[in-house]
Order: C-alpha cells, then structure tokens, then sequence
C-alpha cells in the first residue's frame, strides 16, 4: 500500500512537519522505505544517505519540540546530484577516480537547503564526469532508468534527481544545468525544473582546489527539480541570493516589479527551422492555450533570436576548453565514455586562440540581441527537446544519432549560452511517455517564468509520482 508521506508536494511535507502533524523522522523514513521500493529498478539514488538523514530529521523534531521556529522546507527529503558537495560524503562525478574524493563542506545551494530545513538523502547519479552524454550512465554507478519506461532514457546530465523525484524516492532534486541538463530530465521524467540565471544561485562547481575553466564558470548554474511548480518556486526562494563564497553570485530581489498586463509570450515551436516532432510541437500548442486561457498574450513567432549563431559559438567555446585538457580527461570516462564528446569535437573542431577570443564578443552580442528581444516578448514559449524521449544510448550510438540529440536540445544550449532563466513543465502524457515545455524569460525573471508555468500546470495538470514501469 502507498505510502501518502512520499507522494505529498514538498510545501504539504514542511507544513505538516512545522504543525506537528507529522514528525521529520515520519517523513523521511517514509522516503527512506520508498527508495528501498524502487530504486533497485530506477537506480537514481547513489549513495543513500539514510543514518544521516535520519539524524538530520531527529533533529528538527527535537528543536520543534522546544518551540523553535522551523524553516520552509521542514523536513523535507531532497537528493544532491553527484557533482555537489554534500559535507563528509564523496563527490564522485560518477567517476571511479573520485569515489574517495570526501567533501569537507556542503556547496552553496546544498547548506541553503539544509539551513531550511531540508535533508539531503543520498546523491543522485549522471553521466560520468558530466561529459559521457545526454543519458544518465556512470562509469561507478551504471544506468538510471527513466521510471516511465526503461526503453527510454531518463535525460541528463541531472537525470538522477529527475528519476528519483518522479518516482517519489525525494520531493526534490537539486542538479545543474549547463545546456539543458535539468530541463531535458525533467521534461523526460515528467516534472518541473528550472534553470536559474547566470548569478542567480551560488555555487561551488570545483573539482579539487582550482576553479573550472571560462566556459563552466559561465554556463553551469544549479537548479532544482520537483514534482510541482510551487515547490519549485519553494526551492527557489531559499537558494536565491549572494553568498561570499561564489563571487559570481547577486544580491538580485527574487521577484522582480510587476509588468504591464497581459504579458506578451512568443511562442517558437521549431527553433532554428530545424525540424520538430509532432508530438512536442502539439505540447507547445497545448501549454499556449493553455496561457491564453490565463490571460496572456501568446504570438508564434518565426525563430528566436540568433539560434545557430549561438549553437555555434557555444560549440566551439567549450570544445576550446575541452581540448586542452582532453588528453588527462579521456582515460577517466570508463569505457565508451569518450565517445559523446569525441563526436563533437571531430564535428566542430576547437577555435584558435584569435578566434575563441572573438567568440567571447560574439556571445556578448548574442545576448544584447536576446535582450533586446526579450524586451518586447519578457517570456519565450518552446520546446525542452524537438523530439520525444530517446532510446539509452542513442546519444552516442553513431554520428547521426549523436547529431540527432545536439540539435533536438538546441533551445536549451542557445538558452544557456545567452545565461537567461528557464523552467521546463510538464504538458501531459502521451503514448505512455510524458511531455513538457519550457518558458524562458528575462534575466533575473525567474518570477515570471515560474508564475506562466504555474499557470500551465494549472490547466493541463501533474503527472507524478509514479511507481517505475518497465
């Protein structure tokens, strides 16, 4: 029989753990037993954290039990990517090279959802050092499979969390985002995800002592995952905001001041005229009326600004910084590991120093031209992936495959290499499989984003928790 604890939104576990209606230890154990349940089909969980999250539990009753005033996440489990520290536990990277690799602390976003309330229960896998592909496969912990069905891929590079918060082993996963990484996850897995702006979150993306290259330090962004929009909007309230140790992150008011109404939203079915499943585009369609039935203003528009310009120079920039370490890097993929990369190296090939320089101007006048366009349409409806869900593997099974996914994700990588906020939510159900859009906005709008996909969600419902399926 289930088990209502684990299929309860996060802001309904907090408030039932800050009345008293249940206990922290109640709610994780429940978890805790859920995992147990499914993960050996899903394998989204990692390193189970269950003696420490137990305590971690224990403790907020005993300060409830004092009288102490509990923080919006009371209680509630959540599941840490394995590039985040979580303090005294390896960050492996799924990587067998880095599986004694203990942090001394937690990162930013993981000590924002702890001094909350949350608990982290385990981390949650991905590919092998972020770089092995789009599905979820580590050389330390093997395959994640997608719970709706295992002849798809769950996403990455985050599809850990999106697995475990689909099929209710945590109400929230906290991953990263550098091209979609959230977003093709959650819109795989039938959840929301947002990918916050560039400064918006303060992280520590670290491995060892030496900060990462230009391009990571200007892409990757953490980002949570949860079943619902408002417990999206949850997590984000508690991890917006400066901290000392992420210089890169602002002190930007979560919620931005209110914009004339109707809110004008462009809506690109097909970004780049590069071509868009039926099914997807038909989701894009849905969570349009779906926005006109709330009162905004929806417009197909043509294309968004300066696509392949910007799927070009995010190529060519990090395949840059790709190189120069290629040699020490590709040994500790595993095997197979290297080949998703490889590919886009032979099909792009790294820029000359000159010409990685002048690429920096150009991302600079990519995003003057987003910004310009974003002045008239402040949200952007499209697609997450231009395509339904793939097959394990097809990511990097052959060239064609491999070409397949980079460009049925290019709204994602454009989005990122332009830093703008996004937050993908799911549409429905089709053919057993879920569907799901993104709405991206302003910089520093992470508000309006959330309100138009809160508003989507509305209309066209929540599909999750689900029990895996084969």
């Amino acid at each position: 029989m289930r088990n209502a604890l684990w299929e309860m939104p996060a802001r309904a576990q907090a408030g039932a753990v800050r009345t008293g209606e249940v206990s922290a230890v109640e709610l994780v154990d429940a978890h805790l037993a859920r995992i147990a349940e499914v993960n050996p089909a899903v394998n989204a969980v990692t390193q189970l954290l269950a003696e420490q999250s137990r305590g971690a539990a224990a403790e907020i009753d005993r300060r409830r039990a004092a009288g102490a005033e509990l923080g919006p996440l009371a209680g509630v489990p959540f599941t840490v990517k394995e590039t985040t520290a979580i303090e005294g536990v390896p960050t492996t990277y799924g990587a067998k090279c880095l599986r004694d690799s203990v942090a001394r602390s937690d990162a930013p976003p993981v000590a924002r959802l702890r001094a909350a309330g949350g608990i982290p229960v385990g981390h949650s896998n991905m590919p092998t050092l972020i770089l092995a592909g789009v599905h979820t496969r580590s050389e330390l912990f093997g395959d994640t499979a997608n719970p709706w069905s295992s002849a798809v891929t769950p996403g990455g590079t985050s599809g850990g969390d999106g697995a475990a918060v689909a099929s209710g082993m945590a109400a929230l996963g906290l991953g990263n985002d550098s091209g979609g990484s959230v977003r093709i996850p959650a819109s795989f897995c039938g959840v929301a995800g947002l990918k916050p702006t560039y400064g918006r979150f303060a992280a520590d993306h670290r491995i060892g002592p030496d900060d990462p290259s230009h391009a990571a330090q200007i892409l990757v962004v953490d980002g949570p995952l949860a079943r619902t929009v408002g417990d999206l909007r949850l997590a984000y309230e508690v991890l917006a905001g400066a901290d000392p140790r992420d210089p890169r992150a602002v002190p930007v008011p979560p919620y931005g001041d209110p914009l004339e109404r109707p809110l004008k939203v462009a809506m690109v079915t097909d970004p780049g005229g590069h071509g868009v499943h039926p099914v997807v585009r038909k989701a894009v369609e849905s969570a349009a009326d779906a926005l006109r039935d709330a009162g905004y203003e929806v417009t197909e528009v043509a294309d968004v600004p300066r696509l392949d310009d910007a799927l070009d120079a995010y190529a060519r920039m990090t395949l840059t910084e790709f190189a120069t370490t290629w040699p020490v890097v590709k040994p500790l993929l595993g095997e197979g590991g290297h080949r998703y990369i490889e590919r886009a190296m032979a099909r792009s090939g790294p820029p000359e120093l000159p010409d990685y320089l002048r690429l920096t101007g150009v991302r600079m006048g990519i995003q003057r031209d987003w910004a310009a366009f974003l002045d008239v349409y402040p949200l952007v409806l499209g697609p997450v992936f231009t395509e339904p869900p793939f097959a394990p593997g097809d990511d990097v099974r052959d060239e064609e495959s491999h070409r397949r996914v980079q460009q049925a994700m290019r709204l994602c990588t454009a989005t990122s290499f332009v830093g703008v906020p996004a937050v993908a939510v799911p549409t429905g159900v089709v053919a057993g499989l879920p569907q799901g859009v993104q709405l991206i906005g302003r910089s520093y709008r992470e508000d309006l984003c959330l309100e138009a996909a809160e508003e989507v969600e509305r209309r066209l419902g929540v599909h999750t928790p689900i029990d895996p399926r084969p």
